[in-house]
């Protein structure tokens, strides 16, 4: 494994939080909104432009947080408002970890590619847990 970390889902306010966690920090803040992502948007996500698809704070080489705003129609819960994210470093890793982790729980999203990750997956454990486990794509030389 390459990291894990702390993946937080906001219902609307992801930039209020991470904003603040960022002034908290000291730290740097990364920030895509759905509108931005790359391609075509999906025509649910239309309604979710200006939301947060993903952000990072980041303090040197130290990742302190991860976040987004939910899509419309999964409000976020809280209590369940939470991810543990795991940045894998093989193929056979990540398929490994999935069914491990998997086993007796949900999956929410099956292992696929995205367009930032060779695979990417969410699920909850048998323990009620969320995971995202994710693949990233080599680096482009």
């Amino acid at each position: 494994m390459k990291d894990i970390n702390t993946y937080l889902m906001f219902d609307g306010n992801c930039l209020t939080a991470m904003t603040f966690y960022q002034e908290c920090f000291g730290a740097e803040l990364f920030k895509m909104t759905y509108g931005e992502m790359p391609g075509e948007i999906p025509k649910e996500m239309q309604a979710a432009q200006d939301r947060i698809m993903h952000a990072s704070l980041t303090k040197g080489k130290l990742l302190l947080l991860m976040a987004s705003d939910t899509p419309p129609g999964q409000p976020s819960k809280t209590g369940d408002n939470f991810s543990i994210s795991i940045t894998c470093e093989s193929v056979e890793e990540i398929d490994r970890l999935f069914a491990a982790i998997g086993e007796k729980g949900t999956v929410k999203m099956p292992l696929q590619e995205t367009f930032w990750a060779t695979r990417f997956g969410m699920l909850t454990d048998q323990f009620g847990i969320n995971w995202m486990l994710n693949l990233e794509r080599p680096e482009q030389k």
